[in-house]
């Protein structure tokens, strides 16, 4: 295990990158910053994902399906940093399209909390090795989104 710890801003760069490529559903690029061994928490799914093969599966069932996600925006984002890697903590608001006919698709706008734990490589790069999705609460949902209840 590496004794140096990141920086601050090299984890805030590694997370908006996953963020990115995420809130324009670019696979390729989404799936290349989780370690093959990531294991993933959604709270929306029966079990947990042991790997990232298992979470491509998903993704591929969901992109089958016609999802799409339109919009991603990271807010009150916290990092902690240690020896060897990271904790970013973020609240998400995310916005997608769901179904194949595009004359009558379903749009959804959710707010969640997001930790991701990174790892820190031997080149000195990051790579998230968890995710874990959680709800937040209605009121913080709707202060999050500026929405009125």
């Amino acid at each position: 295990m590496s004794t140096v710890a990141p920086t601050e801003s090299d984890v805030l760069a590694a997370a908006a990158k996953i963020v990115e490529a995420f809130g324009t559903t670019n696979t390729e690029e989404y799936f290349s910053h989780f370690a093959p061994d990531a294991s993933f928490i959604f709270h929306p799914e029966a079990s947990r994902l042991d790997d990232r093969a298992s979470y491509e599966k998903l993704w591929g069932s969901w992109l089958a399906d016609g999802w799409q996600v339109t919009g991603c925006q990271s807010t009150d984002q916290l990092v902690h940093v240690f020896a060897g890697g990271a904790v970013f903590s973020h609240s998400v608001a995310t916005q997608t399209r769901s179904g194949n006919d595009p004359e009558n698709y379903t749009i959804d706008s959710y707010v969640e909390r997001e930790t991701i734990v990174f790892r820190l490589e031997a080149d000195g790069s990051l790579i998230a090795i968890h995710e874990h999705l959680s709800t937040v609460p209605e009121q913080a949902a709707t202060e999050a989104t500026g929405e009125t209840a």
